[in-house]
């Protein structure tokens, strides 16, 4: 329901109200139209039609299996210098989030991204399912017709909810292998990745990070799944409600 609905106050307010799903991509929809038409309004100094095909071209990013922002999925031809700007402004009035991929999967976190190579994520899920088909919502609830965007949204979800919680989002992508962590969380010590499942499958770039003597400050790693809490060869699995607890979780722990 969450995924569906996502958090501004209108959609659940009317979720509430009426106790269905009834009106909710409507509202969505405006919701939508209202950012555009701020973007035209108040996007000073910048080029708005840019700032649009930016934005528009989020839900088609988030469907490749490298989720790795490209200008040129914008334009043919692109160059970041001609995009970063708007980029930045979509982030600044809060529509979306970035999650910078890290050189290395070591500490520190913040003096170790790569400059100008991020996935982009909405910063509401609900209107990221509400930009798709107009069946995405029936599709989402019965679990069915959505291939490799279903793991997009799980991961957008997990995405949202880390932020709300205080934290930066960072990820990593080996280019010369299948390596790639979704999201990493630190502690007082250690580096610890985060792997999102659309499925309840196996995480071998978590179980690899954490295995390898090449990353000596990742001991253990967390699996967000749908399914139970359970413990097993250093990965901590969670159903992906939790992630909202995951900070007040590694306080209490010394992982």
């Amino acid at each position: 329901e969450y995924c569906i609905l996502g958090g501004m106050p209108a959609i659940v307010s009317n979720y509430i109200a009426k106790g269905t799903f009834e009106g909710s991509l409507q509202l969505q929809r405006q919701l939508l139209t209202d950012y555009e038409n701020d973007i035209i309004k108040y996007a000073e100094g910048l080029d708005k039609a840019k700032i649009l095909s930016v934005y528009r071209s989020i839900p088609a990013q988030l469907a490749k299996e490298n989720k790795k922002f490209q200008y040129s999925r914008i334009v043919k031809g692109a160059r970041s210098k001609d995009y970063m700007g708007c980029v930045e402004w979509l982030k600044d009035a809060g529509l979306i989030t970035l999650c910078d991929c890290l050189q290395f999967p070591e500490l520190p976190l913040r003096g170790n991204v790569c400059e100008n190579k991020y996935k982009v994520y909405i910063s509401d899920t609900g209107l990221l399912v509400a930009s798709l088909d107009d069946e995405a919502q029936v599709d989402l609830r019965a679990n069915k017709n959505l291939g490799v965007y279903k793991g997009a949204l799980y991961e957008n979800v997990v995405g949202e909810a880390l932020v709300k919680a205080g934290y930066r989002l960072y990820y990593y992508r080996r280019e010369d292998s299948t390596l790639e962590q979704d999201f990493f969380v630190r502690t007082a010590d250690s580096l610890i990745p985060i792997e999102v499942k659309a499925k309840n499958g196996t995480a071998k770039s978590l179980r690899t990070l954490i295995r390898s003597e090449k990353y000596p400050d990742i001991h253990c790693g967390i699996k967000f799944i749908s399914g139970n809490i359970g413990y097993s060869d250093d990965v901590y699995t969670f159903p992906y409600f939790c992630v909202f607890l995951l900070k007040r979780y590694l306080r209490s722990q010394s992982v």
